[in-house]
């Protein structure tokens, strides 16, 4: 397995089957000290946010996507939350987002070298025998921070998955990032729900 670099989350054990999303339902066990709750703070229109103290990051979670606070205390790595998507018609999961602390801090001018080599390096791990696509490599900002965001398409299952990372740097001299994974790369609802996640995002 690819060591990831400091900046890189530590991506979950790989799969032990074909289909991503069932490695995905059984990630490895951390320390237990990843702390991310749910609350419902009458924002983002009424819906409720994880705070993720471990990352130092909180967002909202979008309609029919689930936070299950006792699994994120068993995500590995640097992974401390975690939301996911079920589809209706396949009664499984078909998207999540993840978000963890960065291995040390990331100046802005390496933003968008840290990003693109931690979206490679995970689209690597959950998606193996396949090559991504660099589709979009873009400055952004999270909670009013600089940030970059980097999405790539993955050949998956006769389709194409979407793997989209964004590292933001965040108050307090440290980085935070958030990793999407989609089933899907040409699903916009899915789509507008991590961005819309993206968004939400409040630092510290």
């Amino acid at each position: 397995m690819t060591t990831p670099s400091p900046n890189t989350p530590a991506p979950a054990p790989r799969p032990r089957h074909g289909r991503l999303w069932a490695g995905l339902a059984a990630l490895g066990v951390t320390v237990a000290c990843a702390g991310a709750a749910l609350s419902w703070p009458g924002e983002d229109g009424g819906r409720p946010r994880v705070n993720d103290t471990r990352a130092g990051v909180s967002y909202s979670v979008p309609e029919g996507w689930r936070h299950d606070a006792a699994a994120d205390r068993e995500l590995i790595g640097a992974f401390s939350s975690r939301i996911s998507r079920t589809s209706d018609a396949a009664l499984a999961e078909d998207a999540t987002v993840l978000t963890g602390a960065a291995g040390r801090p990331v100046p802005s001018a390496e933003l968008r070298r840290t990003a693109e080599g931690a979206a490679r390096a995970n689209a690597e791990f959950f998606f193996p025998d396949a090559a991504p696509t660099l589709t979009e490599s873009r400055r952004t900002e999270l909670g009013g921070r600089p940030a970059h965001t980097v999405s790539l398409d993955v050949p998956h299952d006769g389709g194409t998955a979407r793997v989209e990372l964004t590292v933001v740097a965040a108050p307090g001299d440290h980085a935070a990032f958030l990793l999407a994974l989609a089933s899907d790369a040409g699903d916009a609802d899915v789509l507008a729900d991590v961005h819309a996640v993206e968004a939400s995002v409040a630092l510290g």
